[in-house]
């Protein structure tokens, strides 16, 4: 399976030249299916994954002009026949999976099968990861909470730690957790967004020290693309790799 993790959809001209490469043809004769689930703990959860599915979100994503476009609710497919649901991924050129709670996203791939399916799929499938969709893909991520997530699958580890903003310090709590798994590196989306405070670069380093594995922070005009193990950031904005402490 091919891999495109970006911090918010195909904002630019590289990363789309870089999904139809990935896709291998033109995204007008590739059938996606898109996975809304992340988005639901936020307020407004349903009305976020309506617009996004209309494309009517600034994450370009399910507006790209696919051959076809189906969903796939994570949370429905323990209820459905499995050779049913699974059949319909296995066909599919891209699997388009948005942002929202990276914790929730990981626990209901998990729960629903999909994480076990996705190493089975087509090697010429694409990944595309929006955000958490990008976060939940990797073997091992961090989130920081203002509150201790409930209900959102079991976390690894758990800490209070306090990050600057522009408003002065933000109590947060630190969570990392277990993604799918597809690539041995973590990532931070939203690299120095002034909607996304803990995201600067000094909180990203700080963040960063705490995972075992290489991080890579990502601004919104950057995406990580992976093909048979090797990794490149294609991007028209700003990021930084940082390596695990020896």
């Amino acid at each position: 399976m091919r891999i495109l993790l970006t911090s918010a959809g195909v904002q630019n001209a590289t990363i789309r030249d870089a999904l139809v490469d990935l896709l291998g043809k033109p995204i007008a004769e590739a059938r996606a299916l898109c996975v809304p689930t992340g988005i639901y703990p936020f307020p407004g959860g349903p009305d976020l994954a309506g617009r996004m599915i209309r494309g009517l979100t600034p994450s370009p994503l399910c507006d790209l002009g696919w051959k076809s476009l189906g969903i796939l609710e994570l949370t429905a497919l323990p209820s459905i026949d499995r050779d049913v649901w699974t059949a319909g991924v296995r066909e599919t050129d891209a699997l388009l999976v948005w942002g929202g709670d990276p914790l929730y996203l990981a626990h209901w791939m998990r729960q629903s099968g999909l994480t076990d399916l996705l190493p089975s799929l087509r090697p010429e499938a694409v990944y595309v990861g929006v955000s958490a969709g990008a976060m939940a893909a990797t073997a091992l991520f961090g989130e920081t909470y203002p509150e201790p997530p409930n209900g959102t699958g079991t976390p690894l580890t758990t800490e209070h730690v306090a990050f600057p903003t522009p408003d002065g310090p933000a109590d947060r709590t630190f969570v990392t957790a277990r993604g799918a798994g597809l690539v041995d590196f973590a990532v931070i989306p939203h690299l120095d967004h002034e909607h996304h405070p803990d995201a600067s670069l000094a909180n990203a380093a700080t963040w960063a020290a705490k995972l075992p594995v290489p991080t890579y922070a990502i601004d919104d005009e950057s995406a990580v693309t992976v093909v048979d193990g090797a990794v490149e950031v294609v991007s028209e904005g700003h990021w930084r790799r940082f390596d695990p402490a020896s």
